[in-house]
């Protein structure tokens, strides 16, 4: 044996003994972007159910923000505050789960569980005058999804089982 085919051998060799840490930092780095994936979605999931207490907090809330739905402009300027508040912070969380799905971070069940929300939000006439004053908030490519959910102007039917969505 000469000193070339020994220096084959020790390269197939060290090769070969590279292929398990390659596997072994793959498998690590998969399982980190899960982690990472996961506490995106926690993150967004606490501040998703922060919002939902908003209207759990006060009947005065829930006064101005079923009169909102129906008719943005018929608010009072506290009123609309208000409305516009909730409503910015409920789009730019839907925004944020928009991003995850996008990126693959965000399963489609889930995503589409954002989108039927959205989709009866945005069913409402005052919700949709709301609309154009805050649009030119979001990117371009989420205002696309949602002035894509606002062209089939779903019929407003969110609270039909409380019997809250006839007119008052």
């Amino acid at each position: 044996m000469n000193w070339e085919m020994l220096s084959a051998i020790g390269q197939v060799i060290a090769a070969i003994g590279v292929i398990p840490s390659l596997i072994y930092l793959a498998v690590q780095i998969r399982d980190q972007n899960k982690e990472r994936r996961r506490a995106g979605i926690n993150i967004l999931s606490a501040q998703w159910s922060d919002l939902v207490r908003t209207g759990q907090k006060s009947r005065e809330f829930a006064a101005f923000f079923l009169q909102g739905i129906r008719s943005f402009e018929s608010l009072d300027a506290p009123d609309k505050l208000g409305f516009s508040s909730f409503f910015t912070r409920y789009i730019r969380n839907c925004e944020g789960m928009f991003i995850y799905y996008r990126d693959g971070a965000l399963e489609k069940a889930l995503w589409e569980e954002v989108e039927r929300t959205m989709n009866d939000y945005f069913a409402y006439p005052g919700v949709k005058e709301w609309w154009t004053t805050r649009k030119h908030w979001l990117t371009d490519e989420f205002r696309a999804v949602l002035e894509t959910i606002i062209a089939k102007n779903p019929e407003p039917k969110l609270y039909t089982a409380y019997k809250l969505d006839a007119p008052t």
